[in-house]
């Protein structure tokens, strides 16, 4: 017998320009049965603005998990229900995990529309390495609470990515300061795709002082981004055993020659061996 279970969409929608909306995500929220949304009334003006008129409920933090069971019996049922946030993709710092998890485990497809993202878009433009990176959401409100967060994170060598409240974007950036150098590079990105859209990078101490300077950087949404820790290699250096090999080996044969045994011998790089043979010679010599 098919299955008659409807489908559960993960629909990212516009981070500020509207005209970031796929023509899929468009098609999925016209064709489903139910939108569940972060906020109705933000919602409204996406969804007219491309007349979208599917039902919309409310699904934010505060009635999520009330509302999970509901969503997934009426999924099972047959409905198709398309999830939204406010902005970007649902379940990155947004509404959705209760029902998405449910879901799964229940043997629903959950099919995701994929779109805009803060996180990723700050990251494309800030000039940071992006090859590798951790991403912790909002920070905790309090200073002693971020402090500690950023020392755990500052022996992290990839880039490192968090969002912050315009309320409290000086207070973090001065809680960073007290824990990494203060030319450490960080990028900010605020406004995303709006019309005062700013991304900038530069050293902490810098950014301390435009944030100071300006406080049109104090408005908005902002995705901060802080470079990797570069932790220098220590010299490459022969372990006490090597050592002690190659030395008894050049008292009975040349560089050359001891350097080639102890390569077999030891296992160590040729080209280490044959500097510290040289090394050694001189001294003696």
């Amino acid at each position: 017998m098919p299955n008659q279970h409807g489908k559960l969409y993960v629909v990212a929608t516009p981070i500020g320009n509207l005209a970031d909306f796929s023509v899929r995500a468009i098609e999925t929220l016209q064709q489903v049965d139910l939108i569940c949304a972060e906020d109705t009334r933000h919602a409204r003006t996406l969804l007219q603005h491309h007349g979208i008129t599917t039902h919309c409920i409310a699904l934010h933090q505060h009635n999520e998990q009330q509302k999970a069971e509901s969503l997934i019996q009426q999924i099972l049922q047959g409905t198709s229900i398309a999830i939204i946030s406010d902005a970007g993709t649902p379940l990155i710092s947004d509404p959705g995990m209760p029902v998405v998890a449910l879901a799964q485990t229940a043997g629903i497809q959950v099919s995701p529309i994929p779109g805009a993202c803060a996180l990723i878009a700050a990251l494309s433009a800030s000039g940071l390495a992006v090859t590798q990176f951790s991403f912790l959401g909002f920070l905790p409100r309090t200073s002693s609470a971020r402090i500690s967060l950023f020392e755990e994170q500052k022996k992290n060598t990839a880039t490192w990515v968090f969002y912050e409240s315009c309320h409290r974007i000086d207070a973090c950036l001065k809680d960073l300061a007290s824990v990494l150098p203060a030319d450490h590079e960080i990028a900010i990105a605020r406004e995303i795709t709006k019309l005062h859209e700013t991304i900038i990078k530069s050293s902490i101490q810098d950014m301390l002082k435009l944030f100071a300077q300006d406080s049109n950087m104090q408005r908005g949404e902002l995705v901060i981004m802080v470079s990797g820790s570069k932790i220098e290699k220590k010299p490459e250096s022969l372990s006490e055993q090597q050592l002690k090999t190659l030395k008894a080996l050049l008292t009975e044969c040349s560089i050359k020659t001891a350097v080639r045994l102890a390569v077999e011998i030891t296992g160590a790089r040729k080209k280490l061996l044959y500097q510290t043979a040289l090394e050694l010679v001189k001294v003696e010599g």
